[in-house]
């Protein structure tokens, strides 16, 4: 069974079926499958942002003058509003949760140190990381990885709406076909999409594997945790 393990879970997959925002179902079940996972488990997450905020030009806020960097920062902020809300939906299930944000907030929550993770997971504490990287033109993919590798997770789960990855977008095309096991370059050569070219190149560097899955099924984490195979295995 393993012992450490990131979790990069997207904004988009708090905003349920509405889309935009924090539905309270959602983020409720969400916070369910991570509490059963932790205890099995020292865990982390990252979070996204893109059920509040998706960028100066996909907002279109890049017309009015918003450059690529702003736009980038104010996601940054935005996964930190995420990042409190499940904090706040662990700790309502029983679970020990702490926000750390790559830069921090002094009157919300603490700057990123790998200690500090080291430090909080040790003592069973699950650890939210916020602001992605710190850096614009960075995705959250590069940041869980990033967190993942400096403190040292023995795998990453990226939890998405579908059960692993497919040779097409499987919502609009039938005869897409599943993978139950890719390699690094699989997923560069083929372009994937599943997670971004510097996340993806940063794990094969690191010989970080990521597993891809559907993490609205109940108790898909705690399997993964625990050593199943689920969804789609990168390594």
């Amino acid at each position: 069974m393993l012992s450490r393990v990131l979790v990069k879970l997207s904004g988009e997959a708090l905003a349920g079926e509405a889309g935009f925002g924090i539905d309270p179902s959602t983020l409720k079940d969400t916070a369910a499958e991570v509490s059963a996972a932790a205890a099995a488990v020292q865990l982390s997450l990252v979070v996204g942002g893109g059920n509040l905020f998706r960028g100066a030009q996909d907002t279109g806020l890049g017309k009015v003058g918003l450059d690529r960097v702003t736009g980038d920062q104010m996601g940054m902020l935005a996964t930190v509003i995420n990042a409190l809300a499940f904090r706040d939906a662990l700790v309502a299930l029983g679970t020990r949760t702490v926000v750390l944000t790559s830069h921090a907030i002094p009157t919300v929550a603490d700057g990123y140190s790998v200690e500090k993770v080291l430090g909080h997971l040790a003592a069973g504490t699950v650890v939210v990381h916020a602001g992605g990287t710190g850096n614009p033109l960075f995705t959250t993919d590069t940041a869980a990885c990033l967190r993942g590798i400096e403190t040292g997770a023995e795998l990453i789960v990226k939890a998405t709406k579908v059960d692993g990855v497919y040779s097409e977008d499987p919502l609009t095309d039938p005869d897409a076909e599943r993978f139950d096991e890719l390699s690094y370059m699989d997923v560069l050569d083929r372009r994937l999409g599943v997670m971004d070219l510097t996340a993806i190149t940063l794990c094969r560097e690191h010989g970080m594997p990521v597993v891809v899955c559907d993490a609205t099924r109940p108790g898909t984490l705690t399997r993964i945790v625990r050593g199943a195979k689920v969804g789609t295995r990168i390594s």
